[in-house]
């Protein structure tokens, strides 16, 4: 699975994407937000306040309750507001 960054996520993790192989049980994107929060102090850090972040999975946005699987591509980002 690939797990990409945007914005002030990228910035704190240092990273705008990683090759990731969760567990089998990981199946949702809370799930995988869940196991990606295991890689280190700063995946906790990023993913400690769910309700600023958003997700799309193969670009198309996604709800944390969406399923996710192995060939997927996750992106996460902070909300998007227009003007």
């Amino acid at each position: 699975m690939r797990v990409r960054y945007f914005a002030w996520l990228r910035s704190r993790l240092n990273r705008a994407e990683e090759a990731v192989a969760p567990p089998p049980g990981v199946t949702t994107l809370n799930g995988l937000i869940d196991y990606l929060a295991t890689l280190s102090p700063g995946h906790a850090a990023v993913f400690e306040d769910r309700s600023v972040i958003r997700a799309a999975i193969n670009q198309v946005f996604a709800d944390l309750d969406a399923s996710v699987a192995p060939g997927d591509e996750v992106a996460f980002f902070p909300p998007v507001t227009g003007g």
